[in-house]
């Protein structure tokens, strides 16, 4: 029985590897594409897989994200419809994407965008200052990383309202549900921070209609997913002053392309999808776990509802 790592694009699988074999030293691993015996292989830990690798294994039985995304697994449309999928939950993942946006988040209450661009022109002209309870942050998406990102902001002093599919309670935080409470949980929000999982129900929400709805010169941290994005319209958006700007970790194309509109755009800042990146060392413990539950058939650990998309 076989554990196969499929990821084509990350330069540190070897690491992975080792961080795995540190746990099970027995566990059997390949690397894709050098798979001596695809039969052998029960388990499969992927990210932005290959088209057509599954039916190359006939019997796997889960497959793990690299991390908490899972929509490059659901919209594989030859991953098996009864195939459990299960995702990383990962306390460093958390605290890596809270440190990211609150690091876009600060930028953005002491005018860093605004000075960055007074410097280019050499101006100096100080601004009002605006204190942290004075200032709301809305976060989309209440799972694991939108729960823990709103708490920590909560602990220093911003006023963090949530919007879920889901009714939620988080200490400090009002917490809105569903399409009849997005109004509301718009029209207050200063500073949008994107964590939603990708649906068919989420896909382009980020758009001109939803900006409209913001504060004027509201600001987006997009963290996400890229499709949660209608591109167009966040430069619509920016031109028509709904918008001061965005931080992008994430794109509909990545690479993002030399020649998008967002490298050179001087209020999208553009980062390469580097928010929080799962540490092999912390999640090792956990992939092994659930290894070792498939090949049992026993319940596994952060299984994905097919049926929610996460």
């Amino acid at each position: 029985m076989t554990l196969l790592i499929v990821s084509p694009n990350r330069p540190d699988l070897n690491r992975w590897q080792q961080a795995l074999q540190a746990i099970a030293p027995d566990l059997e691993m390949a690397i894709w594409p050098q798979v001596p015996t695809p039969e052998d292989v029960t388990f499969a830990l992927a990210w932005q897989q290959p088209a057509g690798i599954w039916p190359q294994l006939p019997n796997l039985r889960c497959v793990s994200s690299f991390g908490a995304g899972v929509d490059h697994l659901l919209q594989d449309p030859d991953l098996p419809i009864a195939l459990p999928i299960v995702r990383l939950v990962d306390p460093l993942l958390a605290q890596s994407m809270f440190e990211y946006i609150a690091a876009g988040v600060m930028g953005v209450l002491r005018d860093f965008d605004v000075y960055e661009a007074q410097q280019v022109a050499g101006i100096w002209q100080p601004h009002a200052l605006t204190l942290s309870q004075h200032c709301t942050i809305g976060i989309m998406g209440l799972g694991q990383l939108g729960t823990y990102t709103a708490q920590k902001l909560v602990d220093l002093g911003f006023n963090v309202v949530g919007w879920a599919r889901s009714p939620k309670q988080i200490a400090g935080v009002t917490a809105y549900v569903g399409d009849a409470q997005l109004p509301e949980f718009l029209q207050q929000t200063q500073i949008l921070v994107c964590l939603l999982p990708l649906t068919p129900q989420t896909r382009d929400i980020l758009n001109l209609h939803l900006f409209a709805q913001l504060p004027r010169a509201a600001y987006l941290i997009n963290v996400a997913r890229g499709a949660h994005l209608v591109e167009a319209d966040l430069v619509e958006a920016i031109h028509a002053g709904y918008l001061r700007g965005a931080c992008l970790d994430v794109f509909r194309q990545e690479p993002l392309p030399p020649s998008h509109p967002f490298w050179a755009h001087p209020q999208i800042r553009v980062t390469p999808h580097c928010s929080s990146i799962t540490n092999p060392e912390s999640v090792a413990p956990q992939i092994v776990e659930n290894y070792r539950r498939s090949q049992a058939g026993e319940p596994l650990l952060n299984q994905v509802s097919r049926s929610r998309g996460y």
